[in-house]
């Protein structure tokens, strides 16, 4: 699982730093969650192929969150591209791209199909044979999700010295790895623990921006292997976070500990502060494990 992150802070852009855009690899996936102005400069500076880019999520429509998509679909459709573009995000999303792509007279040569979300209850908006993502509600100005992007149970492995001893025919090696008990070539059935190991354990990515200190997301982001929490604000700017509905690197730590996750990233910093060594400070008096999203940095789980 890697994460490369496109663009870490928040508001407008400047000339050293980029609102939120990251990419996502995970099974052979490639997402793009959220697009802030200048994401598909930073794809190309990170060397991210557009072409693998099927399906982008976006958390809010708060510009610098979603300013760069219409860019992104635009250079798609002069890129030439043919493969399905999938689009998840709040109600709106639909109506504020298409009009663009309508007052232009720019309409994709491409598949775009948009996904609007609604519910303020967790859902699960894409699933396939190795990744389900779901949505988390949460607390900001406007209607926003997170996204939890998790593996699915992977297949055991083959302890071969134990099949082979067992004599089980290579036609139920695949059965042996999605757990099955399987009959040998003597006839007897061969339990399937006796011949396989476990797995290697799922992993699970939770993106969590923007929000205010909100404990209802714990549940839905519980043992993630990697948690994103905007960390916007530091101590002695808290009286900032109910108004704005945003959060300091301390509870972005306090929820990573309470939802017992093993890696938490800050990002979302406020571009009113010249350096982040402090946020990283201030985290970890909460939570040991903490990383720094830094624009261009990508990260390996």
């Amino acid at each position: 699982m890697k994460l490369t992150i496109l663009g870490c802070h928040s508001a407008t852009p400047r000339t050293n730093t980029n609102p939120t855009s990251q990419v996502l690899e995970i099974k052979n996936h490639m997402f793009l969650i959220d697009c802030g102005e200048g994401t598909q400069v930073e794809l190309r500076r990170n060397k991210v192929k557009f072409s693998r880019i099927k399906h982008i999520f976006i958390s809010h429509l708060h510009g610098d969150h979603y300013f760069g998509l219409i860019g992104l679909v635009s250079t798609f459709r002069l890129l030439t591209r043919e493969t399905e573009l999938h689009i998840y995000g709040p109600k709106g999303i639909k109506e504020v791209i298409t009009l663009q792509l309508k007052l232009s007279d720019s309409w994709t040569n491409f598949p775009l199909i948009f996904h609007e979300l609604t519910s303020k209850e967790s859902e699960l908006i894409f699933e396939d044979d190795k990744v389900e993502v779901y949505t988390i509600p949460l607390n900001h100005r406007v209607y926003t999700n997170g996204f939890l992007f998790k593996e699915k149970e992977n297949e055991r492995k083959l302890d071969i010295k134990a099949v082979l001893e067992a004599n089980v025919d290579k036609a139920y090696y695949r059965k042996l790895k999605q757990g099955a008990d399987v009959v040998n070539e003597d006839g007897v059935l061969i339990n399937n623990a006796s011949v396989t190991k476990k797995p290697i354990p799922s992993k699970s990515y939770a993106y969590c921006s923007d929000t205010v200190y909100n404990e209802d997301i714990i549940p839905l982001i519980k043992n993630a292997t990697v948690l994103y929490h905007e960390s916007t604000f530091l101590d002695k700017n808290e009286n900032l976070c109910e108004r704005t509905k945003h959060s300091t690197a301390r509870q972005a730590a306090i929820i990573a500990k309470k939802a017992n996750v093993e890696t938490l990233i800050l990002g979302h910093f406020s571009t009113r502060y010249n350096g982040y060594d402090e946020f990283k400070s201030e985290a970890k008096e909460e939570f040991e494990n903490v990383l720094l999203a830094e624009d261009g940095k990508s990260f390996e789980f």
